[in-house]
Order: C-alpha cells, then structure tokens, then sequence
C-alpha cells in the first residue's frame, strides 16, 4: 500500500454534551467531521501547488447548525429535499409531517438528521455513524435504523448509507455540503461545471418539483460541456427565475463520474459518482440569509455550490412506484463517492 493511501483517524475533541469531532487524514486529503449530524466541517485539498485549502462551507460554532436553514455539510433526512404539503399518502393512510418551508416538509423537518447526536465507531480508513429515528418522529411511520460510512482512500471521500425500518415508510438521505474550489477566494460564478444528464425535474415558486421534466438541450441547464455556473444564471428562463438561480435536481445518467466541478485558477477538481437517479444542484442562492461561516464572516449569495445526490425530491407525490419508499424488510443502501484531483496544466 502507497503511502498517500494510509488514513490517520483521530478523535480531536470530545465536548461533555455528546458533541466529538474528528479528523481523517492521509497525503491527500485532510477533512473533520462531527457526530452532530455528520457534518462534513472541513475538507482541506491541494491546488496545483501543492497548497492545501479548505473547499467547503461551514459554521463557526457547529451549535449554529440548530439556529440555521443552511445545512452545510450535514446528513438530511428522513426525507431529503422538499414534500409538497408537509404529508403523503402510504398504504392507504395519511401521514402529516412537520410545515417547515413555506407550506411544505423540507430535509426532514424541525429535527432532522442534521441536528441528531450519532453513535459512531472509528473503522479502518473512516468512521461509521449510527442513529434510530423513533416511529412517528416528524411525522415519519415506522422506527427507522440508519448507518453512515464516512471513508477516505487517497484523493476519494465515499460515503456509504444504509438504513431499514420496522415498518414501511420513506428514505431519501443526503449529505448538504456547499463547495467552493477556490477556498472562499472568489463566489462560485467561475467554477465550471460537467453534469451527465439530459433532464431536470422542474420546480414551482415554492421550488417544490412538479412532475414536469424539462429537456436541457439549448436552455441554461445543459453541461454536457464545461460551462461557468455564473455564464447563464442570471438568463431570462422561467425556471431559473422561480429557484432565483439553479436549485434544481438533474436526472443524472450512468454509473459513475455524473458529475465534475472545475476552478480553473486553483487547478481543483472535483468529481462525483452516485448510485443515485439524481443531483439536486443549489447555488447558494439564499445564503446571505444564515448564521456566520468559519472566521465568523457571514456568507453571501453564490458563495458555494451544494451538490446533493439523492432520489427524485417528492417522488412520493410524482413516480408511479416511488423509490422514496422503504419497505419493512427492505434496506435502503446507497453510495455517493467524491474525488478531489488537481488539473496540472
């Protein structure tokens, strides 16, 4: 085994209220976690210098997390994304959620993942996280087990999810963070972005998803190609004036490497695989409107970029046979793997 691919993981703090933090490490990579909704706090990746920077957002006191509608860096869920009308229908019964979003359920509710406490084990090259969701917590049937596998091999983070149920109910989980390759130097309208799909699930006023797919070609949502996120995201397009930029989930194709983000200037690469149907795609198009990141500066609008694997947001209300369903006896399993490389030039 090559030296880049040992991974030091060490526990940096444990606080009294159950809150520990961690740090996986190699030549590669340098990224600390929480227990506290599995937060990715820091992600420190080389330039083409060799110099090592932090290419996410974050808090500055991670208790913010409770007081912010951000969700940087966290694990979401039960249900990623929006439910339009906070409720849904399963096995002929009527389930109400939690109205966090206008009038609509979003990432889970008042309580999410984001804000548990998670049991955690360290495991070769990575940690594992663990939490039960109670039945009926949120407003979700059934009692709900979920693990997250956090691990790093040379320039790859993976994460690992799976969770089962003792009853039927629903599972979409992601992981919120916000990248910004230039390490805060500059917004996010310079990075170029590569995405492998032909469609987008539209979205109203609300950005709740219709059921209405859109078909990229020749509208502002095509990176086929390498494109600016900031060349077309001020365009007089219906869809991206409802969203009040991209937040949008796009219908991902192939196996792997669906999706890459470029800064040119700092040479960054980054590139993400998913056995999920779709990327949610956020420009941070609210953020001014949070707590205060790292340094206690706050962040604006455009600041970084969320990437969210996951299924079709309300694919109860929208699919014929939902994925978002989990049936008893059933487990939820999915992996999304990012790869952080440096263009040379």
């Amino acid at each position: 085994m090559g030296k880049n691919m040992i991974t030091a993981v060490n526990v940096i703090e444990e606080r009294e209220n159950g809150i520990t933090f961690f740090e996986m490490k190699n030549d590669e990579l340098q990224i600390r976690v929480t227990n506290l909704g599995c937060h990715i706090l820091s992600i420190f990746a080389k330039d083409r210098d060799g110099k090592q920077e932090d290419v996410v957002l974050g808090f500055e006191e991670i208790e913010d997390c409770k007081e912010d509608g951000t969700y940087m860096g966290a694990i979401v869920g039960r249900v990623a994304n929006r439910i339009k009308g906070a409720s849904f229908e399963l096995n002929g019964k009527t389930y109400k959620l939690a109205v966090n979003n206008g009038p609509n359920h979003l990432h889970g509710g008042e309580i999410g993942f984001d804000q548990k406490i998670f049991c955690y084990e360290i495991i070769e090259n990575g940690i594992l996280f663990s939490c039960i969701s109670p039945d009926m917590e949120e407003g979700y049937p059934g009692t709900l087990e979920l693990k997250v596998k956090y691990l790093l091999t040379g320039n790859n983070l993976t994460m690992e999810y799976e969770a089962w149920s003792d009853e039927d109910t629903l599972c979409n989980i992601t992981n919120h963070s916000y990248f910004n390759l230039s390490a805060g130097k500059e917004k996010i309208y310079d990075h170029y972005l590569k995405i492998n799909a032909d469609k987008i699930a539209c979205v109203d006023e609300n950005c709740c998803t219709t059921g209405e797919f859109m078909d990229v070609k020749d509208t502002p949502f095509d990176f086929h190609d390498y494109h600016k996120i900031g060349e077309r995201i001020n365009d007089d397009c219906e869809q991206l004036k409802l969203a009040s930029g991209y937040d949008h989930s796009f219908m991902v194709k192939g196996d792997e490497n669906q999706l890459s983000l470029y800064d040119e200037k700092s040479g960054r690469k980054l590139t993400v695989s998913t056995t999920l149907p779709a990327m949610q795609i956020y420009t941070g198009n609210f953020l001014d409107e949070g707590c205060n990141g790292k340094q206690g500066k706050p962040y604006e609008n455009r600041d970084g970029v969320a990437i969210e694997p996951q299924f079709l947001p309300d694919s109860i209300h929208i699919e014929k046979e939902p994925k978002v369903i989990l049936r008893k006896g059933e487990i939820y399993k999915v992996t999304t793997k990012y790869i952080f490389q440096v263009d040379e030039q």
